[in-house]
């Protein structure tokens, strides 16, 4: 940290409090335009720093149960997200999912506090003070203890404009990423129609039916064991992102215990589907996972040579066959989705000539992610340089 700047605990900075929620909230719930915002996790977002709305209001009488919070106000997430950080652009109340840090006085940005409550180097402070908790949540002892820098007001503005310049590069970059997800909507509705009404009259087949002669749809490894330096890597829901098998959080199972479970061994052909928890994750594998396993909560299938893969991805991806997996669910500790139900989903099946060229098209599409998606990293660590630099005091 720089030796100009001092460091302050948080306590010093801003009042620190919990949420809370009258119970059972459902009776507390109100319509009425009247009633007092309801901040939910929800409401807020993974590329905007501000809670401007929420969905859901609660009647006054429920208040004195929750925090009420106002404009100018943090919220850390103290569970889920971990620690994430956002800036009330509107007042309400918050349940117990919450802590709020009120400024105490006019010397503190709130744009560079967003910064600095976002960063890793808090994020890292936050995990090492839960350390050895069972279940890592912040609370008011932890977060009100962490020394952050206090620069002057004006040095403050300086860095957060700074870090909002880069911010809003990276938040173009993503939205470049979800127009073209959409367009690969479009393209797949324009060719083929809404599979909900099949406005072309498709032929409709079982996707069981679709599988490669002598392979069947399956899961994976229901015991991994521990993680086995030297082992097989197994693809977990949470390695499965943007459509693809995510190398960076692999788990590696024992080479035994892989063996046991050659059938659902990849190929690098199949697409991947999520069954246990999250439900409905879409993804291809490809040629850098050929020889890896997949786990228990996901299914492969494997496709005979009349199904293109990039259009069953895509169709499993429609609102008609997410709606599907939802209405099929079964839960028990988790919510889940199993093969008999997954194997029977119906397929609106063009010709292959037409799935091949949606597939030409859906290549093109992904040429450009795959160069929005370079250009994102780059951000991304351009943007940790920065925040390094800048709450060292060296911006």
């Amino acid at each position: 940290m720089s030796h100009n700047w001092p460091l302050v605990p948080m306590e010093e900075i801003f009042e620190i409090a919990r949420g809370g929620s009258p119970r059972p909230i459902d009776r507390f719930l109100t319509d009425d335009p009247g009633g007092v915002n309801w901040v939910l996790i929800s409401d807020a977002t993974d590329s905007g720093k501000y809670i401007n709305s929420t969905k859901k209001r609660i009647r006054k009488d429920g208040v004195k149960s929750s925090r009420t919070v106002k404009p100018g106000d943090f919220l850390l997430t103290n569970s889920m997200s971990f620690g994430r950080p956002y800036i009330m652009n509107t007042s309400g109340c918050i349940h117990d999912g919450w802590l709020v840090l009120s400024p105490r006085n006019h010397n503190v940005s709130p744009d560079f506090f967003y910064h600095l409550l976002g960063s890793d180097f808090i994020y890292a402070e936050f995990v090492r003070r839960a350390a050895g908790a069972t279940v890592k949540n912040l609370n008011i002892d932890l977060v009100k203890r962490v020394p952050v820098p206090l620069p002057p007001l004006e040095e403050q503005r300086r860095i957060a404009e700074v870090l909002d310049r880069a911010e809003a590069l990276r938040a173009k970059r993503r939205a470049a990423l979800a127009k073209l997800d959409t367009l690969t909507r479009c393209i797949f509705l324009d060719l083929f129609g809404d599979p909900t009404t099949n406005p072309k009259g498709w032929r409709t087949s079982p996707l069981a039916s679709l599988v490669r002669e002598n392979d069947t749809i399956n899961y994976g490894v229901i015991q991994p064991g521990d993680d086995f330096a030297g082992g097989l890597p197994l693809i977990r829901v949470g390695d499965l992102l943007d459509g693809r098998v995510n190398h960076a959080s692999l788990k590696f199972i024992a080479p035994a215990i892989e063996a046991r479970y050659k059938r659902s061994r990849l190929r690098g052909d199949e697409v991947l589907v999520s069954c246990v928890g999250s439900i409905g994750i879409v993804c291809l594998a490809e040629e850098s996972v050929k020889g890896f396993n997949i786990a228990r909560a996901v299914a492969r299938i494997p496709l005979a040579d009349g199904t293109d893969r990039f259009f069953l991805a895509e169709y499993l991806k429609s609102d008609f066959v997410q709606r599907y997996f939802t209405n099929e669910l079964r839960t028990v500790s988790q919510p889940t989705l199993n093969i008999k139900q997954l194997s029977e989903t119906e397929v609106r099946l063009p010709p292959i000539s037409h799935q091949h060229e949606f597939a030409i098209r859906v290549a093109a599409i992904e040429k450009l992610k795959d160069a929005y998606r370079s250009s994102l990293t780059e951000i991304n660590s351009l943007l940790a340089t920065l925040e390094d630099r800048a709450f060292q005091g060296e911006l």
